[in-house]
């Protein structure tokens, strides 16, 4: 990540450096299954919100979140490492079930607030630590990023709002295995953050 935003960005290479962050088609099968478990009515609101404390929570990072780090004595590995274990504990209930809530740690027929949709799936440790470093350097472009952020925002809402009728296209039973495979990936993706952060620590860079 530090070696892509370390050279020039437009306002186009930004929104595809975000979006390819936010990744909302890769979380497609894991915005599917909360969708399901949420009330009819409730599904195209609970979209934009979940869209719009994500944009809310980045955009505040954008601006805030490097002296929020060094006021916390925290590093943008710390980040890296939490963000890997969460999505861990979420990847593994996605493969085995829970007995009791749904396997994104709320209630059956509750609709899930903040977690998992907009932190950490959308605001994530990577999509802060990218609005982070694009600000940080090259702050002279804030009107660009801020736009960016927007643009890739909105798609990822947008992917969001069309997630339940995707699923009735695809169907439970092709969504359940895509849930299950998007598990495992996730796991890995997990992985790979835990141990990058760790290597950060341990070897040092950025």
């Amino acid at each position: 990540m530090a070696d892509n935003t370390a050279m020039e960005h437009s306002f186009f290479s930004a929104f595809v450096l975000l979006l390819l962050v936010l990744d909302p088609l890769g979380s497609l099968p894991i915005f599917i299954s909360i969708l399901r478990e949420v009330p009819k009515e409730r599904r195209a609101r609970m979209a934009i919100r979940e869209s719009g404390i994500a944009f809310a929570v980045l955009f505040a990072f954008m601006f805030f979140g490097e002296g929020f780090l060094q006021v916390m004595h925290l590093s943008e590995r710390s980040l890296e490492v939490a963000g890997g274990v969460i999505l861990a504990l979420v990847a593994i209930r996605m493969i085995f079930g829970s007995a009791g809530e749904s396997v994104y740690g709320v209630e059956a027929g509750k609709e899930p607030y903040i977690f998992p949709l907009a932190v950490p799936l959308l605001a994530g440790p990577s999509a802060m630590a990218t609005v982070l470093l694009l600000a940080s350097r090259q702050p002279d472009r804030m009107v660009s990023w801020i736009g960016a952020l927007s643009a890739a925002m909105v798609v990822s809402g947008l992917t969001l709002v069309l997630a339940d009728r995707i699923r009735k296209i695809l169907g439970d039973s092709v969504v359940s295995a895509m849930e299950k495979l998007m598990g495992l990936v996730l796991t890995a993706i997990a992985v790979e953050m835990i141990l990058a952060g760790l290597k950060r620590y341990f070897v040092g860079g950025i």
